[in-house]
């Protein structure tokens, strides 16, 4: 009863949705969309003659080649993903597209969006894209299952989009690069921590290790997302020290840091999921409102 019923669900599933929209759920569109603002930010921050020509190659390069790189955390996952409600239902791990063909789909769009990238833009900013999509898709995917060092790994492709929008600007990384990158690496830990935080039954039931320390909600995880959060603050304000934008968006950084910062002393004090939810919306709201005022300040 139980296999007839599965079937009957799994048979139903690709008459809800085309086979274009199946693919097209591979790419994890809002992920990549972050990456792209983040790309095409860092881009704007560091030109000194904006190009649409150039912006539309990084935009796209950069869709297409994240793009890969979700597939291949979903082609590496596909069991684990059938053990987590939020995945199940995702196309591979109900068998709608194979791991051959989203294997076939992955290096289409990385061949594609490496063309794009050399052509339009520079070697450099190409080589950080595809770096980003081999630590993101070969190296902290699998360490999800053995570490909850992974978001570590992971903090770096994470953080590399503004980068590579200065080097794809620029054609270096200087210190004005690492700076935007040290701002979206600090970002994804209490970022991350909180969604694993309320995720975590989900995690766990798949053999994702995510939360730090022992992988318990408790309060030496939330003091942990604390301290990282507090790098905030003096790092909104390095942008405006190094020349990059004026005092204005400095100021506010550092205080949407602090706000920032102020949310997670709820989860020290709460533990609660309700307490991670905070964080995380807080998170989703507080690096595109950074990043628009920086520019903002330097137009």
């Amino acid at each position: 009863m139980v296999v007839a019923e599965s079937k009957d669900i799994i048979s139903e599933v690709p008459q809800r949705k085309s086979r274009v929209r199946d693919f097209y759920d591979l790419l994890k569109v809002r992920l990549t969309g972050v990456v792209v603002f983040s790309g095409i930010f860092g881009y704007l921050l560091g030109t000194t003659e904006i190009s649409i020509t150039a912006m539309i190659a990084l935009a796209v390069g950069s869709f297409l080649i994240t793009g890969s790189a979700n597939t291949i955390n979903q082609i590496i996952e596909k069991e684990h993903d059938k053990l987590m409600k939020r995945t199940m239902n995702r196309p591979i791990p109900l068998g709608i597209i194979s791991r051959k063909e989203a294997g076939i789909y992955a290096l289409v769009l990385a061949v594609l969006g490496t063309v794009i990238m050399l052509y339009f833009l520079n070697v450099f900013a190409t080589l950080l894209s595809l770096a980003s999509l081999v630590l993101y898709g070969f190296v902290y995917t699998p360490l999800k299952r053995i570490t909850p060092l992974s978001v570590l790994v992971g903090a770096f492709p994470g953080g590399f989009p503004p980068m590579i929008g200065w080097v794809a600007a620029t054609g270096f990384v200087g210190m004005e690069g690492l700076i935007l990158f040290a701002l979206q690496f600090m970002w994804q830990f209490p970022h991350f921590w909180a969604i694993a935080w309320v995720a975590d039954k989900d995690y766990k039931n798949a053999g994702f290790k995510m939360l730090p320390f022992n992988g318990d909600k408790n309060v030496n995880t939330a003091v942990q997302i604390s301290i990282y959060t507090m790098f905030l603050i003096p790092i909104g304000f390095l942008p405006t020290q190094f020349g990059m934008t004026g005092i204005t968006s400095g100021i506010i950084a550092s205080l949407a840091g602090a706000a920032f910062l102020y949310q997670t002393f709820g989860l020290i004090k709460e533990k609660t999921d309700k307490a991670a939810l905070k964080i995380m919306f807080t998170s989703f709201i507080y690096l595109p409102i950074v990043q628009i005022v920086y520019l903002i300040d330097k137009i």
